[in-house]
This record gives structure tokens, sequence and C-alpha cells, in this order.
């Protein structure tokens, strides 16, 4: 198992004028301007809305619902990951065989790691699932050191037909339809499409200095040092928090502060 570094305990103390900040204006003129942004917000609501109801109204293809998935029980299908319901949300994890925790893709483990409480999707009649693209013994023993609940499936032997026509090794969020016996493929969206599973960056959206991510319309002045979702050691002035070690995906290294094992070759016990 990993070590955390004492630099995970290190406070950097920064004072409020070593970065930069929204101009300071008295309450009134606060709210005009919030005011004129809430116009924009709700029309930007209302175009989701309508893009969410035309998503509903998109054609649907059909798949083989017999298609192979490795589980917790061994083989099972496409059809058996339904879990009874009528629908089913595919999160195709991308996977590194044969790299140890800290090499696996950062990006998967971000969202993965957000989508915990599954009664809301249950009770719509949705079951939601992991698609690994790698071997399920070994990436199941990552789910395990994540602590991760979402049932988990090794869809390695059945990509090209799972992902016909889109590229393996990219994470996709993949609808399907199930109607009896027969399941259709319904939409799929990949890269920042994935952001559905997120709820930490649509909140730090929220917040002054957003994401910290260099592609932000920002000011120059702004903290723009974060490396998307994994940690690289940090800037040498930011942040004034505990700054983790760098090296691997951030959201593993408070399972290995509580005392996890990452080891992928020998199991992911604590």
């Amino acid at each position: 198992m990993t070590k955390l570094s004492k630099g995970e305990n290190t406070m950097k103390n920064i004072t409020s004028d070593a970065l930069g900040a929204p101009q300071r204006v008295d309450r009134s003129a606060f709210q005009g301007d919030l005011d004129a942004l809430r116009v924009r917000e709700k029309a930007h609501t209302r175009e989701g809305d309508a893009l969410a109801a035309a998503r509903r109204q998109l054609p649907m293809v059909q798949v083989d619902g017999t298609t192979r998935l490795i589980g917790e029980r061994g083989g099972v299908t496409l059809l058996d990951a339904f879990e009874g319901r009528r629908m089913l949300i595919a999160y195709y994890f991308m996977w590194h065989t044969g790299h140890p925790a800290p090499e696996q893709c950062e990006g998967c483990t971000w969202v993965t790691t957000q989508v915990r409480e599954l009664s809301y999707i249950h009770s719509r009649d949705v079951t939601f699932a992991v698609f690994c693209q790698g071997p399920y013994e070994e990436s199941t023993r990552y789910r395990t050191f994540m602590g991760w609940e979402t049932p988990w499936y090794s869809a390695q032997d059945s990509l090209d037909t799972l992902l016909v026509g889109r590229q393996v090794g990219t994470m996709y969020i993949v609808c399907y339809l199930r109607q009896g016996s027969n399941v259709f493929e319904t939409y799929w969206t990949t890269r920042r499409g994935v952001e559905a599973m997120d709820n930490s960056y649509r909140l730090l959206d929220l917040t002054v200095y957003g994401r910290q991510e260099k592609w932000e319309d920002s000011p120059a002045s702004w903290p723009q040092h974060c490396s998307i979702t994994r940690t690289n050691g940090g800037a040498p002035d930011w942040p004034p928090v505990p700054v983790w070690p760098g090296g691997r995906p951030i959201a593993q290294w408070p399972r290995l502060k509580a005392g996890h094992s990452d080891d992928l070759e020998n199991g992911s016990r604590p």
C-alpha cells in the first residue's frame, strides 16, 4: 500500500490579496447583476429541458440482449444487467490491464466515485451499472479498493459488439431500453457528456474560482493550477488547503488514508 507523505498535512498560508477576486460592490449592485445573470440561467435551464425532450424522442437501435458480460456470479448477459428493470444506464469504464491502481483512469474514477445512491434511479425503473473495459477479477479489486457498491461487470470480450462503430478505450455512458427480451440502445455520450454523473464540478461551477482549470474563461489572476482529476503535487502557492501528494486519481487518497489497500494483484482488502 502506498503511504501518505507529509505533504498531505501541509497547510499553506495565503493572504486574501494573493489571488484575484471580483469587484467589490454594495448589495444593490450585486443583486442587480445577479438578476441579469439569472435570466440567462433560466434560459439555459429551458434549453436543457428542450434538449432532454429531443433526446427522449430519438429513434432506437436493437442490440443483442444475449451479449455476454462477466459479473460477480460469472457469465451473464446484457439482459441480466437490467436486474428486471425496464431501463439500463451503463458506464463504460476505461481500464489499463496489468497497471497498478495509481495508473488507472482518473476520469472514470472521478465520475464513478460520485454515483452512490441509486434508489432514486431505481424508483424510475432504471438500473445503473459499470461495464469495465478490462478483466473482471483485476478491475473488481479496484472497485473494492474504491468502496464502490454499484453493479460491476466486465464487458472486455464484448466491446466490439456493445460499442460498435465507437472507439474502444474511451469513456462512455450508454442508455438501453428493454421490451420483454428485446434490448435497444436509445442514447450514448462520451467525453464531457459523462459529466452527467458528476456533482463536484457542477458545484464548483457555482463558485468564484470555478473548476480552476486552465481551459476556463477566467481572469488571468484566478487560480488555474488543477490537473483535472489526477493530483500532480499542486502548484507552489496553491491551494491554501491540505495538499494531497501527486501521482494518482484524487479520489484514491482518502481511501489510502482510511487504511485500504490498493493492491490489485493480490486483492484490495483493508
